[in-house]
């Protein structure tokens, strides 16, 4: 097999966070710079800890086949609707403890977010203060990719990775103003303010700029004809949707081993309860419906029940999830899922995760970036599918289908990871 010609990661990486204040992203780079300095192990980072075996059997770490780039040269910034720098708004979040933000608290401390491109129409429940004065959609994206340049040049970064930590957008459906990115840009230049999202807005300036843009909500954005096109134009790598971390997670374990047994699955419900500013966001019934159709299409996508009709042709699937401030970041996730077997004989399977969600999150926010980085030094483009292991919805143009199960997920990471290398799949199972 031909090898990639992927280029090394020399110099700095800049990872531009949209909602840097958050849970997620306070998390995530509290985490990294601790790493960095020896104070923590990076735990639930594949790009980091996992390994892979090379067709010769031997097995090594990913980070060693291939270039990625070392935690150490790493640059945060970001954009926020709220002032805080990262140490105050990791304190406000209350996911780590005092003792374990101040191990960084200089470093963090020092990231302080620009001025967020924000539209209260698509996340009510928010109300920043820190927020652009844009007169169009198309304003909105120039300031954000002066951002972009000014951040690079200011912290001497070679390359620039854009990701989306922030909140739950409004649903929308597909439309005309999506389809080509001519009309995108007509609609921006319109300031159509219903069609285009402030995250399309981020998604636009960073290919622009060409750096990679990784979607971590379940959000339209960069899900459109036009993104994909614009990203195929500028060569530059986009990947999402929505964090695989908790419930969904385990969905794409268990779906699987049901449909490996052939037992059959009559119904799945599953709730939540969050207290975090993600909970209160998706409090609204518009934003929540965006999460919903993100997370009620998994069970479909790995069931295949027009395959299997006796099995699963007739699953009753809820999902619900219930803000609670108790919990803060320490998300509690019920399922209930109805399984019946031999002779159609019913059982029942109870699963009680509480989990919390940043700590899931943030590793593989790390990993996507890191991944969208190298693709892009690899010289691909477009949808990233072999990224769809560490999120809920993965991205698919209309010609294919989403791979959903977590381990034909997991083989994709590494098929394409082999593929940069120039080396096959052993020739047993891996």
């Amino acid at each position: 097999m031909e090898k990639i010609e992927v280029k090394e990661a020399k110099g700095k990486l800049g990872i531009l966070v949209v909602g840097v204040g958050g849970a997620v992203a306070t998390t995530m780079i509290t985490g990294t710079l601790a790493a960095r300095k020896g104070l923590a192990k990076p735990i639930g980072s594949i790009s980091q800890l996992a390994t892979m075996r090379l067709e010769n059997g031997e097995e090594k770490a990913i980070k060693d086949i291939v270039p990625l780039t070392d935690l150490n040269d790493i640059v945060f910034g970001g954009w926020d609707i709220f002032p805080d720098n990262a140490y105050e708004a990791a304190m406000y979040a209350e996911v780590l403890k005092e003792k374990d933000l101040n191990g960084v608290k200089d470093e963090l401390e020092a990231i302080k977010p620009m001025p967020a491109a924000f539209d209260h129409n698509w996340a009510k429940r928010l109300n920043g203060t820190h927020i652009k004065q844009a007169a169009t959609r198309w304003d909105m994206v120039e300031q954000l990719r002066q951002d972009i340049r000014e951040f690079k040049a200011a912290n001497n970064c070679e390359r620039i990775a854009v990701l989306w930590a922030a909140s739950t957008e409004i649903y929308i459906p597909l439309s005309d103003e999506h389809m080509s990115l001519a009309s995108l840009e007509k609609a921006m230049k319109d300031n159509n303010t219903e069609a285009v999202s402030p995250s399309m807005c981020y998604a636009y300036a960073a290919i622009a700029e060409g750096a990679p843009f990784i979607m971590g909500a379940p959000n339209l954005c960069v899900d459109t004809p036009a993104m994909w096109e614009f990203s195929k134009k500028m060569n530059v790598p986009i990947s999402g949707k929505d964090f695989k971390s908790g419930q969904t997670l385990m969905k794409t374990v268990l779906a699987p081993m049901f449909k490996t047994r052939m037992l059959g699955v009559s119904g799945w419900f599953s709730t939540n309860i969050l207290g975090n500013r993600d909970g209160e966001v998706l409090d609204d019934p518009a934003n929540f419906k965006t999460k919903e159709v993100s997370k009620l299409s998994v069970i479909d996508n790995i069931f295949e029940p027009e395959k299997f009709p006796d099995l699963y042709g007739d699953v009753y699937h809820k999902v619900r999830i219930n803000y609670y401030p108790p919990r803060k970041d320490n998300k509690e996730a019920w399922d209930n899922i109805d399984i019946f077997g031999w002779m159609g004989y019913p059982m029942e399977i109870k699963v009680n995760f509480l989990c919390r969600d940043s700590i899931l999150a943030a590793p593989i926010a790390l990993d996507l970036v890191l991944f969208s980085d190298l693709a892009l030094r690899a010289g691909m483009c477009g949808i990233q599918t072999w990224l769809s292991f560490f999120c809920k919805s993965p991205m698919h143009d209309f010609e294919h289908q989403p791979v959903h199960d977590l381990f034909q997920q997991w083989r994709m990471v590494k098929q394409t990871l082999r593929e940069m290398i120039g080396e096959k799949a052993p020739n047993y199972l891996d």
